[in-house]
């Protein structure tokens, strides 16, 4: 695609003429994607809203009712510094929003910002190297208090104060400085050029200054819970029971005009996914189940119901399992699963190379994952054009006998095999569900035919993902061999693949905190990674991610099992649901309605 042409296509995406969808596969038919796209329209200015399937146009804010909603997968707090899995980002974004959300289509609209930054208005850096934000004027926080740059500031401030252990603080930490131009006009100085400006501010929500300005540091994290969720969302929190029940009323104040349409929120928590499935399919008595995690065969027959329709979002995640590079069962210093303790059996290549020979990914995909995702070999899938076609995966139980035969481990009495007196027997440890549990069976059963003794744990999800950290059973302190679950990108895969880098190990010194959970390090990953943060040419910074996939598959510290789609139930008569893979399911909730 020459300059000429890309400059006429944005033109019409500018006045309307062409989608920002159809920019977007244009862009990605020439090898391009959603990322690149958001930059050049970015440079053109903000384009035209193109509506919506089935978008009301209201005239008056509320009256519509309560919105009922389940959410089998409960969370547990509400703070977008801190929660931990998907349940928690998903939603704190009904009552938090950020400067800017992305879209369906791979690219960014505006939230709390008057516009999206760009070289054009002068508030794009051509490098990357500083972009200014421009402010909404109109917007308060639920209790009155005008939102302003300083909120943005503390925000930074608050996430990269160590002592604060934030869970977002990697997105904010190349911010060098922000000056305040004025009361709604930042401008953020990043410590290097950046290839994806708008991994800050972009994600979760903001906090505001007035009310959290003075539990930051030490005291943040002990402040949870005791503060108020006090957001710029469509609804403000009225009542909260953690893991059990969320009410939220209509804020009257919100900046968007007679938005949103639902005067209430009633959210139910806990339970289990066929019952949500069957209370919105079936019964009726609900609106919108988040999460539906169910086998394809009892989804199917739950749809007859015919009181609701399922919602198949295609996602950037991907479901592993993780091998632990640590021994779990060794205690150093008051920490096990500790860097100064290596697996006796999961740093061997082979056992791992063995294990994801043991997966019987068809099996899985067939019986038990149905629509809900597709067999993968990348652990990066989404956007396409970081996505390799490098990698292959096979299901060989023939093969792994081999390879665990050639590492030394030989057949005991019991079929279990063994090496130098170490039993390959593993703890394989994920959330309690139904279908995760079968997964893990599937495993096991192939693991015994290749003489790999498993031991099943199902944790409570609500344990499982808690930010917690003092919690033993919580996913980053794993302390266990194998445990598995979902993890999803954003529109770069910068902070994803961060997951891996050395220095991003969870440790008692860094309270826990660090994403590297598997705690594999390789020299080359790095170097690797350090080289993506700096590229500015988008095709070659593709194909360095691209190389770090391929170590990761190669290497084996996780081993994918399926790209997942993200199914909900919603009832017939519930309209505007954007199906964003990017953002929240939430994310748009004020535009949800009941058509008349």
């Amino acid at each position: 695609m020459d300059e000429h042409a890309l400059r006429e296509m944005v033109a019409q995406v500018k006045h309307g003429h062409l989608t920002r969808r159809r920019f977007v596969q244009a862009l990605a038919a020439v090898g391009l994607g959603g990322p690149l796209a958001g930059q050049v329209l970015g440079t053109a200015g903000p384009a035209v809203a193109q509506p919506r399937e089935a978008e009301l146009t209201p005239t008056r804010r509320g009256g519509g009712g309560t919105l009922r909603i389940l959410m089998w997968d409960a969370p547990t707090l509400l703070h977008p510094h801190f929660g931990r899995g998907l349940r928690d980002f998903t939603v704190q974004r009904i009552f938090y929003e950020p400067l800017a959300a992305p879209a369906a289509d791979g690219t960014f609209v505006p939230v709390l910002a008057e516009e999206l930054p760009n070289r054009k208005a002068g508030t794009l850096a051509k490098d990357g190297q500083w972009v200014t934000w421009r402010l909404k004027r109109d917007v308060v926080w639920h209790d009155g208090t005008p939102f302003t740059a300083d909120d943005v500031i503390f925000n930074w401030e608050f996430a990269v104060d160590p002592a604060t252990a934030a869970g977002t603080r990697a997105a904010y930490d190349e911010i060098t400085r922000i000056e305040r131009i004025d009361t709604h006009t930042v401008k953020l100085v990043f410590k290097k050029p950046q290839p994806f400006w708008a991994s800050a501010f972009t994600g979760g929500g903001l906090l505001p200054r007035h009310l959290f300005g003075r539990v930051k540091g030490a005291g943040a994290r002990e402040a949870i819970g005791m503060l108020p969720a006090v957001g710029t969302g469509p609804y403000r929190l009225a009542e909260w029971r953690p893991g059990d029940f969320i009410r939220a009323e209509i804020n009257k104040q919100y900046h968007v005009p007679n938005r949103p349409f639902f005067d209430q929120l009633e959210i139910k928590c806990g339970g289990d996914a066929v019952g949500a499935a069957r209370a919105v399919l079936q019964t009726g008595e609900y609106d919108f189940a988040y999460y539906v995690l169910v086998e394809e065969e009892v989804l199917r027959r739950i749809e007859q119901g015919g009181k609701g329709r399922v919602l198949a979002i295609p996602s950037s995640g991907v479901s592993f399992i993780q091998c632990n590079q640590t021994d779990p069962s060794r205690e150093v210093d008051g920490e096990r699963s500790s860097l100064r303790a290596p697996h006796p059996l999961l740093t061997e290549q082979p056992v791992r190379t063995a294990l994801s020979l043991l997966v019987d990914r068809v099996a899985i995909q067939d019986h038990l994952v149905g629509r809900t995702g597709q067999i993968t070999a990348n652990f990066l899938n989404a956007p396409e054009r970081f996505r390799s076609r490098n990698t292959t995966w096979e299901f060989s139980v023939e093969k792994a006998n081999e390879l665990l035969e050639q590492a030394g481990y030989r057949r005991g009495a019991d079929g279990v095999r063994a090496k130098d007196s170490r039993r390959l027997r593993l703890l394989f440890q994920a959330a309690a569900n139904t279908t995760v549990q079968k997964i893990q069976t599937v495993v096991k059963q192939a693991a015994a035919r290749a003489g790999v003794e498993m031991e099943v744990k199902a944790i409570p999800a609500s344990v499982f993902f808690s930010a917690d950290v003092n919690n033993v059973d919580t996913n980053v302190r794993f302390l266990a061999d194998l445990q598995s679950y979902t993890v999803f990108t954003g529109l770069d895969p910068q902070l994803f693949m961060a997951q891996f880098v050395s220095w991003e190990v969870p440790t008692k010194e860094n309270g826990w905190t660090g994403r590297n959970i598997s705690r594999w390090q390789n020299l080359e990953y790095d170097r690797l990674w350090r080289n993506a943060e700096v590229e500015m040419d988008p095709v070659k910074r593709a194909a360095i991610f691209i190389k770090m996939n391929d170590l990761v598959v190669q290497k084996a510290p996780v081993i994918p099992v399926t790209w997942r789609n993200v199914l909900h139930a919603a009832a017939n008569n519930l309209a505007g649901i954007e199906q964003n893979s990017w953002d929240s399911i939430f994310g748009r909730i004020a535009y949800w309605h009941r058509p008349g």
